[in-house]
């Protein structure tokens, strides 16, 4: 009874704490999928392009940001670049600590890696077009735009959603990470739960149940995503063949 007490919404329960952080768990994470998408498209246009520069630069980007820990790149975002804005705030006159928010901080850093691994999943997309739909749709005249819309947009999508499942289930997991930054995530109101009340065992017990829903529910949206995207662009007849 002392346990459910504990997890009850009542003045002595952590419940609506925990739920809280589960929203905002989520929230971080999407925040940090949008940083990652953008960079990962970016990344993954240059990788494609062919210019030894841009090739260079995205293939830096994937190589530094899928081989350095997670935990590093969120402490550098946040302490180092809470350092780097109190300077400049002293340079332009304010004295004090200008520290970066913890939600803006946690989705850069959590989006930064996010978007090394989608590029590689919208690359591995873009090259699963089939290259007789582009040069069938360059030989009617299809501008470069229409093209990208009605053609290779539509199909990267249709075919990055099982990769974008996985990159998703790893920035959920890394979320756990911005804990060190003050946020009240769930990992983080886990570990202030579970210290203020002595069971451990307990809330971090509780702590990963919410994890394993999360993903739970997370592969279910992600799955019927993909079933719904392979029934509405179904493959063609010469490609079944």
């Amino acid at each position: 009874m002392a346990s459910l007490t504990l997890l009850g919404f009542g003045p002595t329960g952590w419940g609506a704490l925990l739920l809280v952080a589960t929203l905002l768990t989520l929230a971080v994470t999407a925040a940090a999928l949008l940083v990652g998408a953008v960079l990962g498209t970016l990344v993954a246009a240059a990788k494609l392009s062919g210019n030894l520069v841009l090739v260079t630069l995205g293939n830096c980007y994937t190589t530094v940001f899928r081989g350095v820990p997670e935990l590093l790149i969120i402490y550098l975002i946040y302490f180092g670049g809470s350092s780097a804005v109190t300077a400049l705030g002293q340079w332009l006159g304010y004295d004090g600590f200008l520290g970066l928010p913890s939600f803006a901080a946690g989705a850069l850093a959590v989006g930064i890696i996010s978007g090394a691994y989608q590029a590689e999943v919208y690359r591995g997309a873009y090259l699963a077009i089939s290259k007789g739909e582009l040069e069938a749709a360059s030989a009617i005249g299809m501008h470069r735009s229409l093209k990208l819309r009605r053609i290779i947009i539509p199909q990267v999508l249709r075919f990055a959603i099982p990769g974008l499942g996985n990159v998703w289930q790893l920035s959920l997991k890394d979320s756990a990470l911005i804990s060190v930054t003050g946020l009240a995530e769930l990992m983080r109101t886990s570990q202030v739960a579970a210290g203020s009340t002595r069971q451990y065992f307990l809330f971090f017990i509780v702590g990963g149940l919410l994890y394993l829903v999360l993903t739970s529910l997370s592969d279910r949206v992600f799955n019927t995503a993909e079933r719904r995207a392979n029934k509405s662009m179904p493959h063609s007849s010469m490609g079944n063949a």
